[in-house]
């Protein structure tokens, strides 16, 4: 039986005691919660308050209800940072290329900023995996086809070394922000598309040999053709304003 706690005539919300619960009793990922009757109970506060207080925090990824079961810890993903953004960016055409730009620049940060630890995790080893999602890339471009899965598996797997889980985490929201924003805008593919293809060839090669260098340097020719595009499309839009 959990502790029943005297509800306060003004205090923190149920969605905040609930998320203090979590906290208070260490809990992660997957981790059930009590029902909704022992929270009731608890935290001395109605039926549909707590059902309030679930919903809300389950399109936060604080929890999860999994019907027939009961309601867990959630996976605590950045889903909502991802969603506001692209919310944020579909408001308007000008406002989301305004936005890419912003979610490319901290793309580019998030890279450079882990530089040197990739080089050191890489450095004399050899990776067919990846290899071979290059080549896909190059494949799938020759025959005309998107190829997002495939840099995303890229960028997924190129940072697994990285003992830093919310820097993977938010790389990858950068990168579905991005990639989801960039169909919204038609952005014409660039004609030397093959170059960004090209670019991870080359960021793994300088991982591989340890050349932080040319690391950073295939790291710009990764962004600089949709970059190119970007500026070019927000000088288009200030010209027809």
């Amino acid at each position: 039986m959990l502790p029943r706690q005297r509800r306060r005539q003004t205090g923190p919300s149920t969605a905040e005691e609930i998320k203090g619960f979590i906290r208070d009793q260490g809990l992660g990922p997957g981790d059930p919660l009590p029902t909704e009757a022992e929270l009731c109970e608890a935290l001395g506060v109605s039926r549909s308050s707590v059902r309030e207080a679930i919903r809300t925090l389950e399109s936060l990824d604080i929890v999860t209800v999994r019907h027939g079961y009961g309601t867990y810890v959630g996976g605590l993903s950045l889903a909502p940072l991802v969603s506001g953004l692209i919310f944020r960016g579909s408001l308007n055409r000008d406002g989301t290329f305004r936005t890419l730009r912003e979610v490319l620049q901290v793309r580019i940060a998030l890279d450079l900023g882990v530089a040197e630890e990739l080089v050191e995790a890489y450095r004399n080893t050899t990776n067919d995996e990846l290899r071979a999602l290059v080549e896909q890339m190059r494949e799938r471009n020759r025959a005309g086809e998107f190829f997002t899965e495939q840099d995303g598996e890229f960028h997924r797997q190129l940072l697994r070394p990285l003992d830093n889980t919310l820097v993977r985490q938010l790389v990858g929201a950068f990168w579905e922000v991005h990639t989801t924003c960039v169909p919204m805008l038609r952005i014409p593919t660039s004609s030397d598309i093959e170059h960004t293809i090209e670019a991870h060839d080359h960021m793994l090669t300088a991982l591989e040999a340890g050349d932080t260098e040319a690391y950073l340097a295939a790291v710009a020719q990764h962004y600089e053709p949709l970059q190119r595009s970007i500026e070019q499309a927000l000088r288009d839009a200030g010209q027809q304003a």
